[in-house]
């Protein structure tokens, strides 16, 4: 028997299935049991830090990109989707973001909702046996900082914090795709000039130590580079363009609007709020979608042939 008792509502890993791990200095999900019993005291959560209840605002905002993407994926590579998980962590999000604006009063009963939403985002997490309901690009933003930190012996932001700010970006991205149509032609030069020689040389440069585990992976295991699977994936985004479009619509609100309760609440919204440059931002965006056999926007965009053509605007 195992229970967990949390003193910060600082991310939503409580009643989790998973745990993100570094492994062969790469950024892993790998799985665990989920405690038998969780004790959290909304008074002693409301004394937490101010940057611990920040990071787990910033982990919550992530479910709005981890919805989204788990629709996409699963229009585009036929993963597992589940409608129920996702509208029970959509649930948990509406009641925090209609309390936001109260987090720094310190209020219980509001950092307890928090809390409850943590929680919920964990079990949704279990329910669905993946990370998918709960996470996207905007914590691979987190996790290619954390192992660029790593790499280096630098320090990094908290997780949640970290998360936030890749928030912001992955929906200003998704405006950039909202205006965006896939053009097989495109798609098909880029595959065609693509070379794996190329490619490895990217992935050096941008991964550092985890560079050999990550081009192992993708030779061993994930074949996510492979012509015959890009062409399957691309006819599926070509097909199912206006039900992506229409889905982006349905499950992200505006950058602004996010942007302004982070102001709000005094947290950072830009990568160099957290000492992070906008170059290593520029490299995690790029490598994102090599870390792990995850489906994200910036999948989609490689598929499209833009990915390494897309510049990432500020959130």
């Amino acid at each position: 028997k195992n229970a967990i008792v949390g003193t910060a509502p600082s991310m939503d890993g409580f009643a989790s299935a998973t745990s993100s791990m570094e492994l062969d200095h790469v950024k892993v999900s790998l799985n665990n049991q989920c405690p038998q019993g969780i004790l959290l005291d909304s008074d002693i959560l409301a004394q937490a830090p101010m940057r611990m209840l920040w990071a787990g605002f910033g982990d919550m905002v992530a479910k709005y990109i981890g919805i989204c993407e788990w629709r996409i994926a699963h229009l585009i590579t036929g993963e597992y989707y589940c409608e129920s998980v996702a509208e029970l962590v959509r649930s948990a999000l509406r009641k925090i973001m209609a309390q936001a604006d109260k987090i720094t009063s310190r209020d219980p009963d509001v950092i307890g909702d928090i809390a409850d939403g943590l929680v919920i985002a964990g079990l949704g997490m279990a329910f669905a046996g993946c990370s998918r309901p709960a996470s996207g690009l905007e914590h691979y933003f987190s996790h290619m900082w954390e192992m660029m930190a790593l790499d280096r012996g630098t320090p990094y932001e908290l997780h949640g914090i970290q998360v936030g700010v890749g928030t912001l970006l992955t929906i200003k991205l998704y405006e950039q795709i909202r205006k965006m149509h896939p053009d097989r032609k495109v798609a098909e030069d880029f595959i065609k000039s693509f070379t794996d020689e190329q490619w490895q040389a990217m992935i050096r440069d941008i991964f550092g130590k985890a560079a050999e585990t990550v081009i192992l992976q993708e030779h061993t295991v994930f074949h996510k580079n492979d012509p015959a699977r890009h062409a399957k994936r691309l006819d599926k985004i070509i097909a199912h363009w206006d039900d992506i479009l229409r889905i982006i619509d349905e499950e992200l609100p505006s950058c602004e609007s996010i942007a302004a309760m982070m102001r709000d609440l005094g947290m950072p919204t830009q990568p160099e709020d957290i000492n992070v440059t906008w170059q290593d931002t520029e490299k995690a965006f790029i490598g994102s979608r090599d870390i792990r056999d995850k489906y994200l926007s910036s999948s989609m965009l490689w598929d499209m042939g833009l990915l390494y053509t897309t510049k990432l605007e500020r959130g």
